[in-house]
């Protein structure tokens, strides 16, 4: 049996520059050490991480009772209020926010403050997302359907800018940005802020999972660009199966002849594709 894993698998340059700040931060001995939030969306490397002393901030309530100490920002990043009340703690700050994410942060930013409103192709909630809203000074939107699009209206008399998810689906942002457009609004400036990595890694995947008789996507289960890479490979290859970690993997399902195809999200570490890939050469 061929396994074909793809070379754009794993950690992204964002990701790998995040976890490897809070590893440099623990070699330091700077301690505590917290990270707001996961550092990134991978539960087995939030594990060790944990096991090294590094503690998680989960809300701004329980920011606002550390007195001591080194927080780090996420690599998905934060609004622009968490830098603030940081700083007010008189806390050590690290910020490993993905320098693509904080460049969507800029724009957002200074857009908004020049009046313009601003729409996020994306999905709500996303910590990502979170944190884009947060460097808006103004009306901003967050859109991730055909449907909420359609019924998108704009604020009148406001130039609108839209930016973009950096893990979103390429053709999706397209399609949503088409319907908008249809709608012939005036001054709109439309930047795809989708991160070149993400394309790289869709565009294989989907490339892969189109010759393979199965094909496995391995990734966090909170990993919102492990979920695209799953859902672009599950309409080329309906064999498709989401593994978080080896133990997931039943080699009862791959076949016993012809092509698997592996691929990860940018949170999955090397040494777990490497691990999945051995098992299925078995």
């Amino acid at each position: 049996m061929e396994v074909i894993v793809a070379k754009t698998a794993g950690f992204c340059f964002g990701v790998k520059r995040a976890v490897d700040q809070v590893y440099h931060q623990i070699e330091e001995g700077r301690k505590p050490i917290y990270t707001y939030g996961p550092i990134i969306h991978n539960e087995e490397v939030v594990r060790e991480l944990g096991e090294k002393g590094v503690r998680i901030i989960n809300s701004e309530e329980e920011l606002s009772g550390i007195c001591e100490g080194t927080v780090v920002i996420r690599s998905h990043g934060v609004p622009k209020r968490i830098y603030a009340l940081i700083e007010q703690r008189g806390l050590r700050m690290v910020d490993a926010t993905c320098p693509f994410v904080r460049k969507i942060h800029r724009i957002v930013e200074e857009r908004s403050s020049s009046g313009s409103e601003i729409v996020i192709i994306g999905n709500d909630g996303h910590p990502e997302v979170e944190g884009i809203k947060g460097w808006a000074s103004g009306p901003v939107t967050v859109i991730s359907s055909e449907e909420e699009a359609a019924q998108f209206r704009p604020t009148p008399g406001m130039p609108l800018c839209i930016v973009s998810q950096t893990t979103f689906n390429y053709k999706k942002f397209d399609k949503l940005v088409e319907i908008i457009l249809k709608m012939r609004y005036d001054d709109i400036d439309v930047m795809c802020t989708i991160c070149s990595a993400t394309e790289e890694r869709q565009s294989e995947a989907r490339e892969i999972a189109g010759k393979a008789d199965c094909m496995i996507v391995i990734g966090g289960t909170h990993s919102s660009n492990t979920r695209k890479l799953f859902e672009i490979c599950k309409t080329e290859c309906a064999n498709t199966y989401y593994i978080q970690t080896i133990k997931d993997l039943d080699i009862r399902l791959l076949p016993s002849m012809g092509c698997v195809g592996i691929t990860a999200g940018a949170s999955t570490p090397n040494k777990l594709i490497e691990e999945v890939s051995k098992q299925c050469q078995i």
